[in-house]
């Protein structure tokens, strides 16, 4: 066996690469990109968050998610609009259409989830996810 295929970054990047085709495949019908529903998850669960907010929250750079926020706001997921206190920041809300999505988008996700998780057993799923919560601090 090559030494590459028991290094962990080798087998999490190519993990990573199977569970995010999963992910983008799902999501394909609805138009989305699966970093694009990591910020519909954020703003399902505080809407009204900052650009900052959000990139802090989801470990995204500024630059980065400005032209996200862009092309989502283009694609009617969001909308910009000035905050009420002050206006030197930009607060994203959902859209109409982002909000009626949302039990879709969440199955999609859920079906992606049960389906790169269908070889592991309950014990197995648990430990996986605990490791890698772990890892990722």
């Amino acid at each position: 066996m090559a030494q590459y295929e028991d290094c962990i970054i080798f087998l999490l990047a190519k993990a990573y690469q199977k569970a995010h085709g999963n992910f983008k495949q799902h999501l394909l019908p609805y138009g989305i990109t699966p970093v694009q529903h990591l910020i519909l998850e954020a703003l399902w669960e505080e809407e009204g968050l900052t650009a900052s907010e959000i990139g802090k929250r989801l470990v995204l750079d500024n630059a980065t998610l400005s032209g996200i926020l862009d092309r989502m706001s283009e694609k009617g997921w969001v909308h910009k609009a000035n905050d009420d206190e002050d206006k030197r920041f930009i607060r994203i809300h959902l859209s109409d259409k982002s909000k009626e999505l949302k039990p879709l988008i969440l199955a999609e996700r859920e079906k992606s989830n049960e389906e790169i998780l269908s070889i592991l057993n309950l014990e197995e799923k648990v430990l996986l996810k605990r490791l890698l919560k772990d890892i990722r601090v």
